[in-house]
Formats: structure tokens, C-alpha cells, sequence
């Protein structure tokens, strides 16, 4: 519910403000002074505060000055005294609106309502900005991870191209973002190229763009990803798989920092640092041919290499620890523990995938395990790819096992809905359908387990 708080020294007003507002159905508390005021704004919730400007103790203008460095929460000044001059101060102090005693209702109402949707706009704003903005941590301690973090503090502020190496799912993307994030090009793009994903023919119009008509299907004119990048960072990922002609086109670029969009004539001069990736060996590739020497050693000037997840499984309990908390939120459920066995038996695991398989598995123990995930969960369900993983369902409360088919499964949503729709029959069956003590023990809202049942055709077998 809404809560308001009045902070007024007269009784009347404070009363009357009360019988109004929670008419409305809104929670009302009330001061009679600044202090009471500022430490309820302390100790509770407050969406919106009503504060008289003449008061005794501390005048309503220090409670707004003061309440801005607790909260951020929308002030509507009030005075009998109201001038010009007050409303203009109350604004510059940050007050949403001003209004004069005697207090009309109808206007009273409709600021409140205003004053309430710009604060609840406010905090989705903020929370949206920082759920887009936000660069995932580097997470652990190990000597590899430590070695990459004192790399990044010391590289990222110059504009040296950096290599980075590593497997697929290891990490080299976010170590390619924090390289940009603390860098002194923070404020312009960072624009990521994924090589691999783009046909041959196609590699050299998305990097350098193309004229109107210079091929059969160049409609219009095309900026390409190193002058979208410009005065930023451009991200090659995956650049072992770029063709040779591209690499000749990208060496030049980065040789005398000037492109030409293909059926183009006039160069373009560009201001791009350029941080690329790859899971290939790439000294073994340029010994096959397949990749420039030269360009390596234009790209190379700093080499990061990220360890496999095998590689450092003492960060294994950190970041599955991260990610749940992460998964469970998304998912609006009480963060669930993973037992020290369950950690241990994860470091086991030969992480084939490295950081995206683990992501992935955390994200299935969340779906199918109670709220612990023990060791025994994770041997079941964690790791179907894993020779130490026993992957079984169970159809019914008896010991039986019976062995999954992942080739039934063309994607892994496909896989989790399966796994999910199992679960939830196996507890509603377990516990005799009773939905309400099944939502209670799976940890979610019964609202959301009838969608489940909807969704998934349930029926109780009798």
C-alpha cells in the first residue's frame, strides 16, 4: 500500500489530510515536526511526504534539504503564507509541488497522484538504466582471474589494441567490456562484431559499410560498425573466422586509421580502438593460412588470455553463488541455497561449456530443485553432458529411474519446460494435488502454479 506521510504542526490540518487521503486508500502517518519526520523517512517506506513550511523545531525548507540525503522521496510543500518567491525556493530544494492553505481538494489530489506516478517513474527509470548499463563483475580470486583484473586496470585507461583468448563461454566478451568500461572512451559506443556470424561475403559491408547500389541488394547507403564506432571502442569478436580479404581491409583500417565503404571511393578517416577475440589458436591458424601475421601483430600489442572454468574451479562457489541470487531474482523467488556438497560436486565437473554451461545449469537446478540444492540435485539434473552425471526423471514417488533422450529436445527452453512440467507433476502428485502446500514447498505463488498446470495440461490421475 501507499504510504504517505504528513509532517504538519497543527493538529487540524494533519487531521484533515488524514480523512482525505485514506479515503483515497492510502496509509497516512502523521508529525507534528521536522525531526519525528526525518527519522520515520529513516526507519520506513514513504512514497510521498506532505510538509508544512513555517513549523517549530525546524522549518519544513531544512526537513526538505535534510530528507534529500535519505531518500529520494517526492515533497509537497504546503503553507498559509505562500508566496512567489517560496514556491520557487521549495523548487530549487527539489520539492515536486507547492500548494497554499486553505487547501483545495480536488488540486491536493491530483498532485499527490502526479507526485506518486513521477516517483514510482523515477525508481523504474533508475532501476531500468541500471539493469542496460550495467557490466557484469569478474568474478573470483584465482591466480588467472586476479592477473586479468590487474591487466585491465593497467591497459584499459591507454588506447592499445588488446587480444583476448580463451574457450567459448569463458568470459572473453566481459573482459573485452570492462577493457571499454574504464577506459577513457566509457562515454562513446562500444560496438561488438560477432565474425563468425556473418557470412564471408557480407564481413566487409557490415564492418565498412556500402553505397547505394554497389551490390544487388544495397538498397541504400550503410554505415558499417567502424564508423558507428567512432571515438569508441570497436569489439571483433571471434576474429579467427574472418576471411582473408576482410583481414587485409581490417589491417589497413587499423594502418592508417581510414576505411572505404565497399563501392565507395573516399576514405573515411575513423578514431576506433579495436579489442578482438578469439577461441582459435591463432599462431596455428597462420601457419594454415588462414589468418595474416601482420595483422595478428597489429592486433596483439596486449594479449589477455581467460582461463577455462576447469581451469580455476576454486571460483566455481562464487560465481554459481552469484548467478543464483541473479536467477532467482529475475525470477521473484526466495534465493535458494547450494550446500558445500553441491559446491563441491560442481568443481568436479569438466565444464566443457566454462561459464555459460554453468549459468545454464544454475538456472535448471533453480526449476527443479526444492529450496536447497544439494549434491545429489546436482548429480541428477546439473550436467547432462557430464560422464559423472546420472541424469534421471522420476514419473512417480517410487525408485525408479528412467533415463532422459536429450535428443528429444531441439533447444534447451525445450528441455527446461519438459524438466519443469515433470517437476511440478511429480510434487502435485506427491502431495495429493493440494496446490497451495505444493506452491508453499516449490517456493512460488499459488497464482503462478495454476498458470504452470494451465500451461503444461496437468491432470490429476485418480
Amino acid at each position: 500500500m501507499t504510504t504517505i506521510l504528513i509532517i504538519d504542526d497543527e493538529r487540524p490540518i494533519r487531521s484533515s489530510l488524514r480523512d482525505i487521503l485514506e479515503y483515497e486508500d492510502y496509509k497516512v502517518l502523521d508529525v507534528d515536526n521536522g525531526p519525528d519526520g526525518l527519522e520515520i523517512l529513516k526507519k520506513e517506506k514513504i512514497d510521498l511526504v506532505l510538509c508544512d513550511i513555517k513549523m517549530n523545531k525546524m522549518d519544513g525548507m531544512e526537513v526538505l534539504t535534510a530528507a534529500q540525503e535519505i531518500a529520494e522521496t517526492p515533497f509537497i510543500m504546503i503553507s498559509g503564507h505562500g508566496t512567489i518567491e517560496t514556491a520557487v525556493e521549495a523548487a530549487r530544494r527539489g520539492a515536486f509541488d507547492f500548494l497554499e492553505k486553505p487547501l483545495d481538494l480536488n488540486r491536493l489530489l491530483i498532485t499527490v497522484r502526479n507526485a506518486l506516478e513521477k516517483g514510482t517513474l523515477v525508481k523504474e527509470t533508475k532501476v531500468l538504466k541500471k539493469k542496460v548499463s550495467r557490466t557484469k563483475e569478474i568474478l573470483g580470486q584465482s591466480a588467472g582471474i586476479s592477473l586479468i583484473k590487474e591487466t585491465i586496470e593497467r591497459v584499459a585507461p591507454t588506447d592499445a589494441r588488446v587480444l583476448v583468448t580463451g574457450e567459448n563461454g569463458s568470459g572473453k566478451e566481459l573482459v573485452a567490456r570492462w577493457l571499454h568500461e574504464k577506459s577513457n572512451r566509457s562515454s562513446s559506443p562500444l560496438i561488438e562484431v560477432n565474425c563468425a556470424a556473418i557470412p564471408s561475403e557480407l564481413i566487409e559491408s557490415e564492418l565498412f559499410g556500402h553505397e547505394k547500389g554497389s551490390f544487388t541488394s544495397a538498397v541504400k547507403q550503410r554505415i558499417g560498425k567502424f564508423e558507428q564506432a567512432n571515438g569508441g571502442t570497436l569489439f571483433l569478436d571471434e576474429i579467427g573466422d574472418m576471411s582473408l580479404s576482410a583481414q587485409a581491409k581490417v589491417l589497413r583500417a587499423l594502418q592508417e586509421n581510414k576505411i572505404t565503404r565497399v563501392g565507395g571511393e573516399k576514405e573515411i578517416e575513423v578514431n576506433v580502438r579495436v579489442i578482438a577475440a578469439t577461441n582459435k589458436d591463432l599462431l596455428k591458424e597462420i601457419e594454415a593460412g588462414n589468418f595474416r601475421m601482420d595483422l595478428y601483430h597489429r592486433l596483439s600489442v596486449i594479449l589477455i588470455h581467460v582461463p577455462s572454468l576447469k581451469e580455476r574451479a576454486d571460483d566455481i562457489p562464487v560465481i554459481a553463488s552469484s548467478f543464483c541470487d541473479e536467477i532467482c531474482g529475475e525470477y521473484n523467488i526466495p534465493t535458494k541455497e547450494i550446500t558445500t556438497d553441491a559446491m563441491k560436486a560442481m568443481q568436479s565437473f569438466p565444464w566443457t561449456g566454462n561459464i555459460r554451461e554453468l549459468r545454464n545449469m544454475i538456472e535448471r537446478l533453480i526449476i527443479l530443485s526444492d529450496k536447497k540444492i544439494t549434491d545429489k540435485e546436482v548429480y541428477l539434473y546439473a550436467n547432462p553432458t557430464s560422464a559423472n552425471s546420472g541424469v534421471s526423471t522420476t514419473a512417480n514417488s517410487s525408485d525408479t529411474a528412467t533415463k532422459i533422450d536429450f535428443e528429444q529436445f531441439e533447444s534447451f527452453q525445450d528441455y527446461k519446460d519438459y524438466a519443469e512440467k515433470e517437476y511440478i507433476n511429480f510434487k502435485l502428485d506427491k502431495n495429493g494435488w493440494n496446490v497451495s502446500k505444493t506452491a508453499d514447498e516449490i517456493g512460488i505463488q499459488r497464482s503462478h502454479l495454476y498458470h504452470k498446470i494451465e500451461k503444461f495440461g496437468l491432470k490429476r490421475v485418480e
